[in-house]
């Protein structure tokens, strides 16, 4: 999908420069002369990133980096700020603000070129993979959380790691080697009675969704989503 840049600069020579440079290298790129006009753009179609010149005539590039930070739905779009003013004090108030960079003026346009593509990269999310949801039970193991019912329990972090090995595998038994493997890792200090034990205090968190872990005499366990 192509990128897509706003560029606030008031150098009308220098923003063409820009545009033409920037389009070269397969970016989607609009311009503008003022924070106003950025502003009205970035409203329009909020892009992948901006570059803004910091001594504007209407309104400092800070203060639109400020406003772009503040706002309610497009608060993370990058921001690279541009400035003949290259003191440390301004490099330090602009990601103060929230810049993801800061290019001194005069600058190698082949370098903005690399910063922008970095920058860019960077500021990439990845789209979380939903929490683990079997039956009346969901599982966020980054997050350290889990439901019952849409019920947030208070279990400890074995306990987390015991139910989502649960809700990961469902309909499948699960010796109780398994289990410690699967929970304390490989190299556990932990015997198959600390598994019971485990099981016991999770089913009672659970409240009557601890049903869905079945005992498998003389296997181990088995969960399942009926419950």
């Amino acid at each position: 999908m192509t990128q897509k840049l706003l560029i606030c600069e008031d150098e009308a020579d220098l923003r063409a420069l820009l545009e033409i440079t920037l389009q070269r290298e397969g970016f989607v790129v609009r311009g503008s002369s003022d924070g106003q006009e950025f502003m009205a753009l970035f409203e329009e179609d909020p892009p992948d990133l901006v570059l803004l010149d910091v001594m504007l005539p209407d309104v400092t590039g800070v203060e639109l980096c400020r406003r772009i930070r503040k706002h309610p739905q497009h608060n993370d779009v990058p921001v690279i700020l541009l400035t003949a003013r290259n003191d440390e004090i301004d490099r330090v108030v602009g990601l103060a603000v929230g810049a993801d960079d800061y290019v001194g003026k005069p600058f190698s346009v082949r370098e903005l070129v690399m910063r922008v593509r970095a920058v860019l990269r960077r500021s990439q999310k990845e789209t979380p993979a939903p929490a683990p949801e079997v039956g009346r039970i969901r599982v966020d193991v980054e997050g350290h959380r889990a439901w019952v019912d849409g019920q947030l329990l208070d279990l400890t972090a074995v306990e987390l790691k015991l139910l989502n090995l649960f809700v990961s595998k469902p309909g499948r038994a699960l010796t109780r080697d398994a289990i410690l493997a699967g929970t304390w890792g490989a190299d556990h200090h932990v015997t198959e009675r600390a598994v019971d034990t485990h099981v016991k205090r999770l089913r009672q968190k659970l409240g009557p969704a601890g049903d869905a872990i079945e005992t498998l005499r003389g296997i181990g366990y088995r969960y399942t989503s009926a419950a």
